[in-house]
């Protein structure tokens, strides 16, 4: 009998455990803590990120964060324009993980296999910091409402769609 009684008390420590944890992780996620890497609200990471923005990034993406005109006409080559980083465009859908490879790892390799992709790679040329403080400019420039989709996304791992 007393051992029953054990095993009940140690599976409602088990339960209790898996609960609070769970409430938790849940808290984290639901709050973009866990799974975001970047923090727009950070001055002297923002700075840094738009440093290394205007350095890497405007040339094509635009000094505004705009893109390029026309930038979901794919060309004949097959690319499509650098799109637009400011909310307006689609990186918003993509977790912060996703966004930081592919500035990491480049375009081409998470492009579907019906489009190139001219997004070259900066994993040699910046550190993990240098690119999660670009993420977090280009998310500071983001209207609210794009901010809170886009802790949805990261919650849900990326590609989200409207």
């Amino acid at each position: 009998m007393k051992r029953e009684r054990f095993a009940q008390n140690i599976l409602m420590l088990i339960g209790a455990y898996l609960l609070i944890a769970g409430a938790v992780a849940g808290y984290l996620l639901l709050s973009g803590r866990m799974t975001a890497q970047t923090d727009p609200f950070n001055p002297e990471l923002v700075a840094l990120g738009k440093e290394i923005y205007s350095g890497h990034c405007a040339g094509c993406h635009g000094v505004d964060l705009k893109g390029q005109p026309n930038w979901e006409m794919q060309k004949p080559d097959g690319t499509f324009p650098a799109p637009p980083q400011d909310g307006t465009g689609h990186n918003w859908e993509h977790s912060d993980r996703q966004l930081y490879d592919f500035i990491s790892e480049g375009g081409a390799i998470f492009a579907p296999t019906s489009m190139n992709s001219n997004m070259p790679a900066y994993k040699h040329q910046l550190n993990p910091r240098e690119i999660w403080a670009v993420l977090a400019y280009i998310k500071s420039t983001w209207p609210e409402e794009i901010r809170k989709k886009h802790a949805a996304t990261n919650f849900v791992g990326g590609f989200r769609h409207h």
